[in-house]
């Protein structure tokens, strides 16, 4: 597999690609496609960096990435099992006009959103459900079902994945300096983490990297890292209610509690004690 660009396998004669990943990691590395893709995650947790944004994922989950957007679905270290289901495909893969023909109305939506990406809020059984009957299906009832899924995914509630859309390709060189950095912030982000490091491993210097990390992610690097470190602290708020709120700070990454608490508020809108207790009372 090549790591950028990412060239989605086409057999001869197929409009509508469906892939299934399903081994111990998702594919990791940094990528970009022609293409638009929809993911069903069947089994697996971990972290979703798309554009300029981090988001968790879980079994269950549905997203939308837009095409020749960078993404990377990045497993968690623990995971024994990752299983995805996910559909290829343009909006020219049926003919240049297909989806602009009045009968195409009601999937309109979904392509006005799909630059941005989602992730799917209602209906996700249903869509999920429907993924998978397109996965063991004859074409022409894959054809039809896709169809019906469009026309679910334009009507539901979704999730923006990312307020940025990238205007062009990364080039191998711009796709490979953004790979080697995820990968040492992915492993790294509990830790320390200085501009010099990152800037070296780049091949930059660091007012340099980081006009290049700005304009590739229309946010800061340190951006970057605090918001990852803050879904870290989302995951563990949902699965370890043992920890404190001092020791999930430092397990993410902070090593002020004071710090945590303010940046943890300005990107999710309350406290972490509070994203705890509502966490709860939907699991009750």
């Amino acid at each position: 597999m090549k790591v950028q660009p990412f060239k989605i396998p086409k057999p001869v004669h197929e409009r509508l690609v469906v892939q299934t990943d399903y081994s111990e990691q998702f594919y990791d590395k940094l990528h970009q496609h022609e293409e638009i893709q929809i993911s069903y995650i069947v089994a697996g947790t971990g972290k979703l960096v798309v554009a300029d944004s981090v988001h968790p994922f879980k079994s269950g989950d549905l997203f939308v990435i837009g095409q020749k957007c960078p993404h990377v679905y990045r497993s968690a270290a623990d995971v024994a099992e990752a299983h995805m289901i996910s559909i290829f495909f343009t909006k020219t893969s049926f003919g240049e006009y297909f989806f602009d023909i009045p009968e195409m109305e009601q999937v309109q939506e979904f392509f006005m959103r799909s630059d941005a990406g989602f992730k799917l809020i209602s209906n996700t059984e249903v869509a999920c459900k429907l993924i998978r009957q397109i996965a063991t299906t004859d074409k022409f009832s894959k054809f039809l079902i896709f169809l019906e899924l469009l026309r679910l995914l334009s009507k539901s509630e979704q999730q923006v994945l990312t307020g940025f859309v990238y205007p062009k390709k990364l080039s191998v060189n711009e796709g490979s300096r953004m790979q080697t950095v995820f990968d040492f912030v992915m492993n790294n982000f509990q830790q320390e983490i200085t501009l010099n490091t990152v800037a070296a491993m780049a091949f930059m210097t660091p007012g340099a990297f980081c006009r290049f990390f700005k304009l590739r992610t229309n946010k800061t690097f340190f951006q970057f890292v605090i918001e990852l470190r803050i879904e870290h602290a989302c995951l563990l708020l949902g699965d370890s209610s043992s920890l404190s709120i001092s020791e999930i700070a430092t397990l993410s990454g902070f090593s002020s509690i004071s710090n945590f608490n303010r940046k943890f508020k300005d990107i999710k809108g309350v406290t972490p004690t509070a994203y705890f207790n509502k966490i709860g009372k939907r699991a009750s």
